[in-house]
């Protein structure tokens, strides 16, 4: 989640931690510049309490350091837990991400580590762990949590990270913002390099990224981005870890604009929770494609903001504005949008009632008010031209690197719907296409509940699955049901290629 509410103003318009700006600069910037773990105190002036954070740095990454909180107990109280940020010193300011991370229920020295990323751009991943696929779900009102039994914590160590920068508990001191997938897929990969070299009994582990909505873009970017890395470490170009990678999950993605934006209108007008909309308006924006195609190919020919801006205002306005005087959720059509939020869910709000409870934030050792989604991050990337370029691009040359992927959709969202999604696999091209675009549709039934919980297709280690009444956000509406698709994702993308006898998912 979530850029729908966020980007429609875009094409409408085209408690009490340590005060962490000032003292960072100097505890952090100054003071440490070693790669051992440090302890850093600094005292808040209004109590006296001390506060300590453990430090970590890499002389590979002199302007990124990790500092970390290892005590929580809040969401998962029986995992260990660690809270923390990235600190990244820039040209005029510095940027600090927040992260989250919880073992694995079952075995956390031997179970897979997943990063699991939210979209927007510009909504924090802390939407996914306490709304979605956390290890607990915020109460109503925000005055609690309740633990989540489906969590994919349960199999797997999680982390939940706030970027770009600005998202969530994630701020930087001045107004360099991250508008870019490819600079946000670089922090994130630094701080990769931090934590398992701080906390290097992961490092051997299989490591998977995974996310949702407009981490379509980011999912790719940054699996594309650990493999070149890797490929300098075993080149001996540089001193940097080998991360374990072996599966990207993709859910509900806007990953290739040039198919996806086709097929708003066939799902308009499909028929199992519609047709959404009146004839007149399916054929508008039918009629209104071509020119959005135009657009996008000039963004994916080229490249450039220039070229890519025109096409994300206009196509959005096309194929997304007319979905708004339905009412409906656009992100699950199945719903009426409720009012008390403008990205149509109640728990959103409370989520931030909860992350800003002074509690709260003293245990996370964050000072700054939490907000889900920022629209300012939103149109930075919109006018930068990132919104149409082709991460799709990314998606063969690491399939044929051996890598796993898994493309999901509940079939009740909109914005970024499985209709889309579906084409843009099937229409993929790589080596093993024709082996892909000739493999069956099988339905999933799940072991779990025994309902028919959709239908997959998979070949030589690319999948699609389309998920039955769930909306974009599957794991919120599917919760057994996600964790079924992620534990049996994880247990295939482990093994060998040799050991898969059929190379395919099954579940």
């Amino acid at each position: 989640m979530r850029f729908a509410a966020l980007l429609t103003l875009a094409t409408a318009s085209v408690a009490t931690a340590i005060s962490v700006p000032s003292k960072w600069r100097h505890l952090v910037h100054n003071q440490f510049s070693s790669s051992s773990p440090q302890l850093s105190l600094a005292t808040d002036d209004s109590n006296g309490r001390v506060e300590a954070w453990s430090i970590h740095t890499l002389e590979q990454f002199p302007n990124y350091k990790l500092r970390v909180k290892e005590e929580s107990r809040l969401c998962d109280p029986d995992v260990k837990q660690y809270v923390g940020y990235v600190d990244v010193e820039g040209k005029s300011d510095d940027k600090h991400f927040f992260f989250w991370f919880f073992e694995s229920r079952r075995d956390p020295a031997k179970d897979p580590l997943v990063l699991w990323l939210n979209g927007g751009p510009g909504c924090s991943s802390l939407t996914g762990l306490l709304m979605e696929l956390g290890p607990c779900r915020v109460n109503e009102g925000g005055n609690g949590t309740t633990s989540n039994p489906d969590s994919w914590n349960n199999e797997a160590n999680l982390v939940f990270l706030d970027q770009p920068i600005n998202v969530g508990f994630s701020y930087t001191d001045g107004d360099d913002l991250v508008s870019t997938t490819v600079d946000a897929a670089n922090d994130v990969y630094a701080f990769l390099q931090l934590f398992l070299s701080k906390y290097n009994k992961y490092s051997s582990l299989d490591f998977h990224v995974t996310g949702e909505s407009y981490a379509g873009h980011y999912v790719p970017a940054i699996g594309a981005k650990i493999l070149t890395e890797n490929e300098a470490v075993a080149e001996k170009k540089n001193k940097n870890l080998d991360i374990k990678l072996k599966g990207l999950a993709i859910g509900n993605g806007l990953t290739d604009p040039l198919v996806q934006y086709e097929y708003y209108a066939d799902m308009a007008a499909d028929g199992k929770y519609g047709p959404i909309l009146d004839e007149g308006d399916i054929e508008a924006m039918r009629s209104k494609y071509p020119t959005c195609r135009s657009l996008i190919e000039s963004c994916y020919k080229w490249n450039t903001a220039f070229t890519c801006v025109p096409g994300a205002i206009y196509c959005n306005n096309a194929m997304i504005q007319p979905f708004q005087k339905t009412g409906l959720n656009i992100y699950d059509i199945r719903k009426k949008c409720d009012p008390s939020n403008p990205l149509c869910y109640t728990i959103l709000s409370d989520i931030e009632a909860y992350l800003n409870r002074p509690e709260v934030q003293e245990i996370l050792n964050v000072d700054r008010k939490y907000e889900g989604c920022k629209q300012d991050i939103n149109m930075k990337f919109m006018f930068a031209g990132d919104w149409m370029k082709p991460f799709v691009r990314l998606i063969p040359p690491m399939l044929e690197k051996g890598l796993d992927i898994l493309i999901y959709a509940g079939d009740a969202d909109f914005i970024c719907n499985w209709i889309g999604n579906k084409a843009w696999a099937l229409e993929l091209e790589w080596e093993h296409s024709e082996g892909f675009q000739s493999a069956k549709d099988v339905a999933w039934t799940s072991k779990a509940t025994g309902k028919k919980a959709g239908e997959i297709r998979t070949y030589k280690g690319f999948t699609f699955l389309r998920v039955y009444e769930a909306g974009h956000m599957v794991p919120y509406d599917q919760p057994t049901h996600s964790s079924e698709m992620i534990n049996a994702f994880l247990k295939y993308s482990g093994k060998s290629k040799k050991s898969k006898k059929s190379h395919a998912l099954e579940l």
